[in-house]
């Protein structure tokens, strides 16, 4: 029977818990130093995991994805979250720092070419990383592509998800005085850099829980709150890449990119039902990647964790060890 089928939680689908077999602060400049992790087989196939956000940072089960006994997992905080530091921090903190980050990781783990796995953030991350790089890009698989256009943010942010989620944009809404709702990552901007951390932890946790409320295709509309710190974190920075248009030159670069790596081959795993990033962005990324293939998940929302975006990236990365 595939080991991929009929099973109800994600966490049967994944690798048994492993520690890594390295740990270190890398000094990257620019006053910042961000956390790496290393897993699995030191001398496996090198795969380099990107964690969503911006803002997210890595968690352990981020390694289960990845057979310990045939990949090299690289895990590392971006800056300014998880246990890099400073914590929180915008200073020097743009998609060309966390690109040149990336690389800098890859020299010093004497990595030539290696495999890209990130989802939402992670995913536009590495995209652009593959379409700086493609000579160090070996496969991508890419799960609930993010591609920093406008339009995404106006999706999110403008009253597009919440027109299926009226109770829930409602609350987000409700911090937010009525005059300033028309731009709400602007008037979330003001809040989350006030000066005043109490005002910047409410806002950061009202900006959190309105993306993880939206995470699952199962949410029942009422998410968790996110612990204060790691809140602010998370919200600071995105709402800082968000209200810089990701530090794109333009706003179809990823897009207009494309022909960069059309020889690279890689897969997008997208949910049918992702209200965070829908799937008319991944089916648009698809049709310009030659090598690219394209695998919805009929009942599945956003999250890294549902129980069918797990399975088929499990899959994807099964496979491709197997047939090295």
């Amino acid at each position: 029977m595939d080991k991929y089928a009929g099973q109800k939680s994600a966490v049967q689908y994944l690798y048994p818990p492993v520690e890594p077999f390295d740990r270190q602060m890398l000094d990257v400049g620019d006053g910042h130093q961000i956390y790496v992790e290393q897993s699995g087989k030191a001398d496996g196939v090198p795969v380099v995991v990107l964690h969503g956000g911006p803002g997210g940072g890595c968690s352990p089960a981020m390694r289960r994805y990845f057979d310990p006994s045939i990949y090299r997992v690289i895990l590392f905080d971006q800056r300014g979250c998880g246990r890099s530091h400073p914590h929180a921090s915008i200073e020097n903190n743009t998609t060309w720092h966390l690109v040149a980050d990336i690389e800098h990781i890859r020299e010093i783990c004497t990595i030539e070419r290696w495999i890209v796995f990130g989802g939402s953030w992670g995913a536009t991350l590495g995209l652009i990383y593959a379409q700086s790089h493609p000579e160090r890009v070996e496969f991508l698989a890419l799960r609930g592509v993010f591609t920093m256009t406008q339009a995404e943010l106006n999706w999110f942010y403008g009253g597009g998800a919440g027109k299926f989620w009226p109770e829930t944009w409602q609350r987000f809404q409700e911090l937010i005085p009525e005059d300033e709702r028309g731009d709400m990552i602007a008037a979330y901007n003001r809040r989350l850099f006030s000066g005043d951390k109490a005002e910047e932890i409410r806002h950061a946790r009202a900006w959190s829980w309105w993306e993880n409320t939206l995470a699952t295709v199962h949410s029942t509309g009422s998410g968790g709150e996110s612990p204060p710190e790691y809140a602010r974190a998370f919200a600071r920075l995105e709402n800082h890449y968000f209200s810089n248009g990701g530090f794109l030159e333009h706003d179809q670069q990823i897009y207009e990119n494309m022909g960069k790596i059309a020889h690279i081959p890689g897969v997008i795993v997208q949910g049918r039902y992702d209200m965070i990033c829908p799937p008319d962005a991944a089916y648009r990324l698809s049709q310009l990647w030659d090598k690219g293939e394209l695998r919805m998940v009929p009942l599945a929302g956003h999250a890294l964790s549902e129980p069918g975006i797990s399975a088929e990236l499990v899959k994807v990365m099964d496979r491709l060890g197997q047939a090295r």
